[in-house]
């Protein structure tokens, strides 16, 4: 006999808040005039602007199953908040996201510095796709992302010719991120980098929502990004700043072990992890006859190979 045993990371549905009693009870907070800690408390998320937005079906995921929402919000890595994969639920709603402000600078000729909500507005609102996630451990998600595409944003602060690439980068507060504090290994605050060129492709997301719902913590809350064709790594969380550079920045992955991380990271089943295979993958929540899948190149979003071309991808990982 097979006995179903819950994770440890997963509530019973009984102990979730109805979303009216959610909504309501924020509203009430907020018109009372009661204290930040409490306004926090009801609402972890600072972008609540434009949700929910509405589909675009370019990318409504046709032929993909969504994943179980308790999973996506259940089983992540946000090494901020601790190397197992519920740590980030359980330690994450430390991080005080409301107001949260954005910086784009650098190599622009129109720097910004604005919050999460008035970015929103400022990018003409949101919309919603549905994008694969490959983890480079060899898992996989299907998730419905709501947000807006990076090229508006880099269109906005108008790169300088000098620019070529784009560096992010994530929160710094050993004080409330337990991971920043014991991790010492790792150089915080943590930093991915894209290419220019791949950074304004229309694939690439900053996401401020899931769900139709906002971000929560142990996502990446309140912004984020969403590189679909690359390992899940490179979709750095709770951005605080954005630079466009003239050399490639040093990602923290590529930091810590350069000959397992590369720059580019681009999923690629012909290509192994040193520890494992890239052939295939788990899907998160596929039970248990649909456990592994074949493994796409690029993800499956073969439209980005003109990025690459000339390159030798088993060099450039």
């Amino acid at each position: 006999m097979l006995i179903s045993r819950p994770p440890s990371w997963e509530i019973p549905e009984s102990a979730v808040t109805p979303e009216t009693v959610y909504r309501e009870r924020r509203r009430f907070l907020k018109a009372a005039g009661l204290g930040a800690g409490l306004i926090y408390a009801a609402s972890l998320s600072a972008a609540t602007e434009g949700l929910p937005a509405p589909q675009n079906p370019r990318f409504g995921g046709e032929g993909l199953e969504v994943t179980d929402k308790a999973l996506v919000t259940g089983y992540n890595n946000f090494f901020e908040f601790g190397s197992d994969k519920g740590d980030p639920k359980r330690n994450a709603h430390h991080l005080q996201v409301e107001p949260w402000t954005l910086e784009v600078g650098g190599l622009v000729r129109q720097p910004l510095k604005m919050d999460v909500n008035d970015l929103i507005r400022d990018m003409g609102g949101l919309e919603q796709r549905i994008y694969r996630l490959r983890c480079v451990e060899g898992w996989s998600m299907v998730i419905p992302w709501d947000g807006f595409p990076l090229a508006k944003l880099l269109a906005r602060v108008e790169p300088m010719a000098a620019a070529r690439y784009v560096r992010f980068e994530s929160f710094l507060n050993p004080e409330i991120a337990v991971g920043q504090r014991r991790m010492t290994h790792i150089d915080w605050p943590y930093v991915e980098g894209l290419r220019l060129d791949e950074a304004r492709h229309p694939l690439v997301f900053l996401s401020t929502g899931i769900y139709g719902e906002p971000l929560p913590n142990q996502n990446g809350a309140p912004i984020r990004l969403v590189v679909p064709w690359k390992y899940g790594f490179k979709s750095i969380k709770s951005i605080v700043r954005i630079d466009l550079v003239e050399d490639a920045p040093l990602n923290t992955w590529q930091a810590l072990q350069p000959n397992e991380y590369g720059f580019y990271a681009n999923v690629n089943p012909e290509v192994d992890h040193p520890r494992w295979s890239q052939a295939s993958e788990r899907v998160i929540g596929g039970g248990f006859f649909r456990s592994r899948q074949r493994t796409l190149m690029f993800n499956g979003y073969g439209e980005v190979a003109s990025l690459y071309a000339g390159m030798d991808l088993r060099k450039h990982f």
